[in-house]
């Protein structure tokens, strides 16, 4: 199962692509937060077989989610009226500031934070699974 995992941005978004079997991700690019967002994800989508989506939830430090998050919420609810596939969310604390100190700032830093939300989101799937061979 392919996934494609997304780090939000007013002025630009960070995607990142699982390998076709949903367990690593990689850089894929950054794209424009332009008023063809909407039909340049889908078009991806379609492009790449994307099964689910893994975007990255904005919070403030404790805990409540900030304004960013207010413009993902009206991103995602204009995806779901044109792709009916599965979308999870995970944190994504500090995750631009965590690829910065990877490999310093660049044009692709919203696709490595888009990496590192869509890798903790296997990391957490995976240990659920281990947890509950253990149980």
């Amino acid at each position: 199962m392919r996934y494609l995992g997304i780090d939000f941005g007013t002025k630009n978004v960070g995607l990142a692509l699982s390998d076709e079997s949903g367990v690593m991700a990689f850089p894929f690019r950054v794209i424009p937060n332009s008023k063809s967002l909407v039909a340049d994800i889908v078009a991806l989508i379609k492009e790449r077989n994307v099964e689910a989506l893994v975007v990255g939830r904005s919070r403030s430090l404790g805990g409540p989610d900030n304004p960013i998050e207010t413009h993902t919420a009206i991103f995602l609810s204009e995806l779901g009226k044109v792709w009916q596939g599965q979308v999870f969310r995970e944190d994504e604390l500090y995750t631009s500031r965590e690829a910065e100190q990877l490999q310093g700032r660049n044009e692709m830093i919203d696709a490595s934070a888009a990496t590192l939300i869509l890798n903790s989101y296997f990391k957490r799937l995976s240990n659920k699974t281990d947890n509950q061979k253990t149980s």
